[in-house]
C-alpha cells in the first residue's frame, strides 16, 4: 500500500511540474514575440523621427523584458536608444548607451546584437568625422556578418564604408563602387530606411561629380520611399538636396520650392518632438537601473517560486528532490559526453583545416614554379619558330608561301603576348610585382609606345590622335614600365576593337600641390563599344565582351585584368563608359613627383642612322648552347652584313674575347658549364667597354637590376621582334662609337 502512494504522489508531481513548465515557456514566448515588436516599432519611429513614440515603445520594451530576464532584449533597447541619441547628435550619451548594450551582448555571446552595435557605433564616429574609429567598428561588424553570410547587413557596412569616403575623403568615384555593392545586396530586402540612405547618398556623390540627372534621380527615389513610409527625416534631407541640385543647374524657382518643402518638414519633426523625455530614458536605461532592476527581477522570481514550492509540493518534497538529482546527474553525464566529442570533432577540423591550408600554399608554390618553368621552355622553341619565319619571309616566298609564313608569325606572336600575360598576371596574385621609382619623360614614353602600335594601327586603318597638355612637367618620378605596360594594354586593346576609326588619347594636368602632380589619362575610340551588362565583368580574367567578339577579334580576355591589377598597385582605379556599336571611354588618374629638368651635355644618341649603316661589317660574338638557335641568330644576323662567331659555351666566350677584339656580344644566360651571368662577369674583369647584350629566353621575373650589375649592357628577351633585335643592337653600336 506504500509502495503504491509513493507511486501515485510522483506520478502526480510529474504531471504538475510539466503543466507549471509549459505555462511559463508559453508566457515567455508570448513575451519575446512582443518585446521584438515594440522593438521593431521603436527602431521605425526612430527613423520616423518621432522619439516620443520611441522612448514609450523603448520603456515597455525593457519593462518587459526585465520581467522575463531577457537580457539580449535589454541590450537592444539601448542600442536603438542609442540610435535615437546619434539622430539627435546627442553623441556622449549615443555611445554610453552603446557601450552598456555591447557589455551585455558580450556576456550573453549575442553575435547579431553586437554586430547591430558596431553599425550604430561606426555611424557615431561617421558624424564626427573619426574615420579610423568608424572604419575599426564597421571591420568588426562585418567580420560577424562574414561568417553569418548576411548579404542585407553586409549591404548596410558596404553603405556606411561609402559615407565615410564621401564624407571624409572627399572621394565620390570610390564611394559609388561601394554604394553599387551596397544596392546589389539591399535591393530586395525590407530595409526600406537604409535603401532611402543609399540612394541618398548616390544622389549626393553624383551632385560632385556634377551629374545632376543622376542625382536628381536617385533624390526622386529617396522621397518615394520616404513619403511612403513617413521617414521625416529623409524627406526634409531628400528635398534639401534636390534644391542644391536645382540651383546648380540654374532653376531657382524650382530650388526655392524644395528649400521651402525641406524647412517645413523640419518645422514638423521639431513640433513633434518638443516633449522628448530624454533625461528619464537615460535614467531608466542607467547602468546601474539597469542592474538594481535584475537582482531585484531575480530576488523576486526566487521568492515566488520558494512559495509556490511551498504551497503545491509540500507532500511530495523528497521525491521532488530525488528526481531533480537523477536529472542534474544525467544532463552532467550527456553534457561531458558531448562536450568531448564537440572538442574531439573540432580539432579533427582544425587539424583537415591546416592541411588544406598547406596543401593551397604548396600548391600555389607549385603553380609559380610550373609557370616559370614552362615558359621557359616554350620560349625556346618558339624563338626557332619565329626566326625561322623572319628568315623565310626574306627569301622571296610565293604568293601562296608568303600567305602561310604571314599566318604562322602572327601565331607565333600570339603565343608569345599569352605567354607574357599570363607571366603578368601570375606575378600580379602572387604579390611579387614592386613599384620601381624612376625619373623618366612622359610625353616620350607615350610616344614610345605609340610608336610600337604604329603597324597594329596602319592594319585596322584607324587613325591614334595624342594630346599631351603643355603644363605637364618634362621629367616625372614614378615607375615607367608599368605606365607603358597600362598604356600598351589599353590602347592595344581600343585598336583591336576599332577598324576604320579613331583613337584618342588625351593626357591632362589635373592638379598640383609643391612636387605633386595628378594627371588625367583618357584612352577613347569610336570602334565596337561594349554592352553594359559586360562592363562589370570585363576587368575579370579571361573576360570578354561575348563569345562573338571572342571569335572575331581573338584574345585571352587578360589585358584589362592586367590593367586593373597594375592600377590598383599605383593607388587607382580604372572608369569606364562605353556604349555598344558607339565606342568605349577608359579613364584614370595617377600622382606622381615632378622633378627639376638639369642641363645634360653629355652626347645624346640619336637613332637617325639606319640599322644598315650600324651593322655593316661589324664582328659580334654569339654565345648560345641551342644548335638551332645559333644558326638563327647568325643568318638574321648575316644579312645585315654582320660578320659572326659562334661560342657553345661561356667558358669558349672568355677564351674568344681574351684573343680577338668583337664589336659586341650577344650573351645566352643559361648553358652548360658557367653561366651567361658568370661568363660576362669574367669578362669584365679584363674589358669593360665591349657591349654586351643578354639574348635569353629566361622570364624577367625578378629585379633587372641584377643583369645590369652583373655587367651587361642590355637585354632582349627571346622570342623578339627583329625590329627590336636591330634597334637595341644598333643602340649599343652607336653608344660605343660615342665614347671611343
Amino acid at each position: 500500500m506504500k509502495n503504491f502512494t509513493f507511486i501515485l504522489l510522483f506520478a502526480f508531481w510529474c504531471n504538475l511540474s510539466y503543466a507549471i513548465q509549459q505555462d511559463e515557456t508559453e508566457e515567455v514566448e508570448v513575451a519575446n514575440e512582443k518585446i521584438q515588436q515594440l522593438l521593431n516599432d521603436a527602431e521605425v519611429s526612430v527613423n520616423m523621427l518621432d522619439f516620443d513614440h520611441a522612448i514609450e515603445q523603448l520603456n515597455s520594451s525593457l519593462e518587459l523584458s526585465k520581467s522575463i530576464n531577457d537580457k539580449r532584449a535589454i541590450a537592444l533597447s539601448s542600442s536603438i536608444l542609442a540610435k535615437l541619441y546619434y539622430l539627435r547628435h546627442d553623441f556622449n550619451k549615443a555611445i554610453t548607451e552603446l557601450q552598456r548594450a555591447i557589455s551585455i551582448q558580450r556576456e550573453i555571446n549575442d553575435q547579431e546584437g553586437l554586430a547591430y552595435s558596431y553599425v550604430n557605433f561606426a555611424k557615431i564616429f561617421m558624424a564626427q568625422l573619426d574615420k579610423t574609429r568608424a572604419d575599426r567598428y564597421l571591420n568588426l561588424a562585418e567580420e560577424i556578418y562574414l561568417k553569418q553570410d548576411n548579404q542585407v547587413y553586409l549591404g548596410i557596412v558596404d553603405l556606411n564604408r561609402a559615407i565615410i569616403v564621401l564624407n571624409t575623403q572627399n572621394q565620390p568615384r570610390q564611394a559609388l563602387s561601394f554604394l553599387e555593392r551596397a544596392k546589389n545586396r539591399l535591393s530586395n530586402s525590407n530595409k526600406l530606411y537604409e535603401l532611402s540612405r543609399l540612394y541618398y547618398y548616390t544622389a549626393r556623390a553624383h551632385l560632385k561629380l556634377k551629374n545632376h540627372e543622376l542625382a536628381e534621380e536617385n533624390s526622386r527615389l529617396v522621397l518615394d520611399i520616404a513619403y511612403a513610409q513617413n521617414f521625416g527625416g529623409m524627406i526634409m534631407t531628400a528635398n534639401n538636396l534636390l534644391s542644391q541640385i536645382r540651383e546648380e543647374t540654374g532653376d531657382f524657382k524650382s530650388s526655392l520650392a524644395f528649400l521651402q518643402k525641406s524647412n517645413a518638414r523640419k518645422d514638423s519633426i521639431i513640433a513633434m518632438n518638443k516633449e522628448v523625455l530624454a533625461e528619464q530614458a537615460n535614467a531608466k536605461y542607467g547602468v546601474d537601473a539597469l542592474q538594481s532592476s535584475l537582482n531585484e527581477l531575480s530576488l523576486q522570481n526566487a521568492e515566488q517560486e520558494r512559495n509556490l514550492k511551498v504551497n503545491k509540493l509540500t507532500t511530495i518534497l523528497s521525491v521532488a528532490l530525488i528526481t531533480i538529482l537523477s536529472l542534474l546527474t544525467l544532463s552532467l553525464y550527456k553534457n561531458n559526453n558531448l562536450r568531448a566529442r564537440a572538442n574531439e570533432l573540432l580539432q579533427k577540423k582544425n587539424t583537415e583545416l591546416t592541411k588544406a591550408k598547406e596543401n593551397a600554399e604548396k600548391a600555389s608554390l607549385a603553380k609559380a614554379q610550373f609557370l616559370s618553368t614552362i615558359t621557359h621552355e616554350l620560349r625556346t622553341p618558339l624563338y626557332a619558330v619565329t626566326g625561322l619565319t623572319h628568315l623565310l619571309l626574306e627569301e622571296s616566298p610565293t604568293e601562296n608561301q608568303k600567305e602561310h609564313l604571314n599566318s604562322l608569325k602572327f601565331s607565333g606572336e600570339y603565343l608569345l603576348s599569352l605567354i607574357n600575360n599570363i607571366l603578368d598576371l601570375n606575378k600580379l596574385e602572387a604579390n611579387k610585382v614592386e613599384i620601381m621609382e624612376a625619373s623618366f619623360d612622359l610625353k616620350k614614353r607615350i610616344s614610345d609606345v605609340l610608336v610600337a602600335l604604329k603597324n597594329s594601327a596602319d592594319e585596322k586603318n584607324t587613325k591614334i590622335h595624342f594630346n599631351f597638355d603643355d603644363t605637364i612637367p618634362q621629367e616625372l618620378k614614378g615607375d615607367p614600365l608599368k605606365i607603358s605596360q597600362i598604356l600598351i594594354n589599353l590602347i592595344g586593346n581600343s585598336i583591336k576593337f576599332t577598324e576604320d576609326g579613331d583613337i584618342w588619347i588625351n593626357v591632362s594636368n589635373n592638379s598640383r600641390e609643391g612636387n605633386i602632380v595628378l594627371l588625367d589619362f583618357e584612352i577613347k575610340d569610336n570602334g565596337e563599344g561594349i554592352s553594359k551588362e559586360k562592363q562589370k565583368a570585363i576587368f575579370e580574367n579571361f573576360t570578354q565582351g561575348s563569345t562573338q567578339i571572342n571569335r572575331k577579334f581573338g584574345g585571352t580576355g587578360l589585358g584589362l585584368s592586367i590593367v586593373k591589377n597594375l592600377l590598383s598597385l599605383l593607388g587607382s582605379e580604372i572608369d569606364l563608359k562605353s556604349e555598344l556599336g558607339k565606342g568605349s571611354t577608359f579613364a584614370f588618374q595617377l600622382k606622381f613627383e615632378a622633378k627639376e629638368v638639369e642641363n645634360n651635355n653629355s652626347p645624346q644618341i640619336t637613332e637617325e642612322a639606319s640599322v644598315e649603316d650600324k651593322l655593316e661589317g661589324k664582328n659580334i660574338l654569339i654565345v648560345e648552347d641551342n644548335k638551332i638557335n645559333q644558326m638563327i641568330t647568325r643568318k638574321i644576323l648575316q644579312k645585315q652584313g654582320v660578320i659572326c662567331e659562334v661560342a657553345d659555351n661561356g667558358t669558349i666566350a672568355i677564351d674568344k674575347t681574351k684573343e680577338e677584339e668583337y664589336d659586341l656580344i650577344l650573351m645566352d644566360i643559361h648553358m652548360p658549364g658557367i653561366s651567361g651571368i658568370e661568363a660576362t662577369k669574367e669578362i669584365r674583369k679584363f674589358n669593360s667597354e665591349i657591349p654586351i647584350i643578354a639574348l635569353t629566353a629566361v622570364t624577367l621575373d625578378e629585379n633587372l637590376d641584377e643583369f645590369f650589375l652583373n655587367g651587361f649592357s642590355d637585354i632582349i628577351p627571346k622570342p623578339y621582334k627583329t625590329e627590336e633585335f636591330f634597334l637595341k643592337i644598333n643602340r649599343q653600336l652607336a653608344l660605343k662609337e660615342s665614347t671611343v
